[in-house]
């Protein structure tokens, strides 16, 4: 157990906007990233994942914390058990943690909603029409990316009423090229569903291995799947390490754990 920290008061957690969901009337987003909470420690300190090894009574007030910033209760926050798959929870209200459905998105139609995604390296998206009143958010790790995460989201959207070419699309804080090596079989499947995706690997300086760029690819799918505007954050998760959780950077160096940041979006009530 963590021992938690005192906030100053009036403190602001750190949190990034993107500029086509900032044009979209009647929604708010925050991609929040690690300072501003209340843990300590390797959690130090927005650390929202309840997932993580630290305090939950400091990953609660984290939470509340962040809901806050988007005025909403903190209840009012809907996050889901992600496990890099391509499932889509249609969300109608809020559930209890122990009930989280496991998938890596969700949609709602429902104003007073957050939809919130938990990330330490993988793409965190949050995606709006609000014409049509239909939001997303999506977690795409490489495989749930790989495997349709970006297309499943914005067709459960457009079943609730979303046209493809106003969905507006912000990719938030996630591992940059620069700090994604892998190895030499990695970019095997990628490959294999497309030749143009080399596009988004380079040579390592190591032998066999490569550089990948998981935001372009997550960019790319979208902009393939009809989504009309979408803009992508230039931040890397593993080398900022005073503004962001990573779990590539904790292994690196052998940390037991690390924090989860937390990326929502909602319709105003």
């Amino acid at each position: 157990m963590t021992e938690p920290a005192t906030r100053q008061p009036g403190a602001r957690p750190d949190m990034l906007t993107i500029c086509p969901l900032n044009a979209a009337p009647g929604v708010r987003h925050a991609f929040f990233g690690r300072g501003g909470g209340t843990s300590r420690g390797l959690y130090a300190s927005l650390n929202c994942g309840f997932g993580s090894g630290d305090d939950a009574a400091n990953v609660a007030q984290n939470r509340e914390l962040a809901m806050s910033w988007i005025e909403l209760e903190p209840e009012r926050l809907v996050t889901a058990y992600q496990v890099h798959s391509k499932a889509v929870a249609r969300v109608d209200r809020p559930w209890r943690r122990e009930d989280a459905p496991k998938v890596d998105a969700m949609v709602t139609k429902v104003p007073g909603l957050a939809l919130g995604i938990l990330t330490a390296d993988c793409v965190p998206i949050l995606l709006a029409d609000h014409a049509a009143g239909v939001i997303g958010a999506a977690h795409a790790g490489w495989r749930g990316a790989l495997d349709g995460i970006v297309e499943a989201v914005v067709s459960a959207m457009v079943e609730l009423g979303a046209h493809r070419a106003a969905i507006a699309a912000g990719i938030g804080p996630a591992i940059a090229h620069r700090s994604y090596e892998v190895g030499p079989e990695f970019p095997a499947p990628f490959l294999e569903q497309a030749a143009a995706n080399a596009d988004f690997f380079r040579d390592s300086p190591r032998a066999g291995h490569a550089y990948f760029d998981i935001k372009g690819y997550v960019a790319r799918r979208l902009s393939a799947a009809g989504v009309g505007n979408v803009q992508v954050l230039p931040c890397d998760t593993c080398a900022e390490e005073t503004r962001f959780f990573s779990y590539r950077r904790s292994c690196l160096r052998g940390e037991a754990d690390y924090g989860r940041g937390l990326s929502a979006i909602t319709l105003e009530p």
